[in-house]
C-alpha cells in the first residue's frame, strides 16, 4: 500500500484515489459553472422587467451588500490559511481557521436571509416582476449552496477531529475549500453585475 503513497506530493495529493477525487470535483466545479452561467443569463435577459414593482434603485442598498461581500471574501481568505496550516500539517491551526472561515458564512448567510426579508416587507417578492424572480432565484442558489458548504465543512471538521490529518482528510478539506472559493468567485459576479451595476445604471 505504501506504493502507491507519494510522499513528495502535498498530502492530499499523495494517492492515486486522491489525484483522481480532485479531478473529479473540478470536473464538477465544470457543471456548477454551467449552472450559475444559467442564471446569469436569465437575469440578465429578466433584469429590466419590473411590472410596476419595486426597481434595483429603490430596493438595493450599499451598506448590506458590502457587508456581506466584507464578510464573503474574508472567509476566502481564512479559507486559504487553513490550507496553508494543513499543509504545515498543523491539525489545530487548519480546524481554528476553517471554524473562522465557517463563521463568517454564517454571518453572510444571516445577512443575506435578512436582506431578502426587508424586501419582502417592501413588497418585493419572486412574484412581484420578472426582474425580482431572476434575482432571488440566482441569490437564493448561492446563498443555498454557501448554507451546504457551512454543513458540509462542519462534517469535515468532525472528521478531522475524530482521525486527525490523513490523506484522506486532507483530500476532503481540500476539495471543501476549492468549493468555497469558487463561491467567492460567484459572489464577486453577483455584486459586480447584480448590485452596482444596477445601482449605478
Amino acid at each position: 500500500m505504501s506504493a502507491n503513497v507519494n510522499t513528495a506530493l502535498p498530502l492530499e495529493y499523495q494517492t492515486e484515489q486522491n489525484r483522481m477525487n480532485i479531478l473529479g470535483f473540478w470536473i464538477f466545479l465544470g457543471a456548477e459553472i454551467i449552472l450559475f452561467g444559467t442564471l446569469f443569463a436569465t437575469f440578465s435577459v429578466l433584469n429590466a422587467r419590473y411590472a410596476g414593482g419595486p426597481t434595483p434603485h429603490e430596493l438595493f442598498e450599499i451598506k448590506g451588500v458590502m457587508i456581506e461581500t466584507i464578510l464573503l471574501l474574508t472567509s476566502s481568505f481564512t479559507m486559504g490559511l487553513a490550507i496553508y496550516e494543513m499543509r504545515r500539517s498543523n491539525r489545530n491551526g487548519l480546524i481554528l481557521w476553517f471554524v473562522i472561515t465557517l463563521l463568517l458564512g454564517a454571518g453572510f448567510v444571516f445577512f443575506e436571509v435578512t436582506e431578502f426579508i426587508h424586501y419582502v416587507h417592501e413588497g418585493a417578492t419572486w412574484h412581484t416582476s420578472a426582474f425580482l424572480s431572476s434575482f432571488f432565484v440566482l441569490l437564493g442558489t448561492h446563498g443555498l449552496h454557501v448554507s451546504m458548504g457551512i454543513g458540509w465543512a462542519t462534517m469535515v471538521i468532525i472528521q478531522l477531529l475524530q482521525r486527525g490529518l490523513t490523506p484522506v482528510t486532507a483530500r476532503k478539506t481540500f476539495i471543501i475549500g476549492l468549493y468555497w472559493h469558487f463561491l467567492d468567485v460567484v459572489w464577486i459576479f453577483i455584486f459586480t453585475f447584480v448590485y452596482l451595476a444596477r445601482m449605478v445604471a
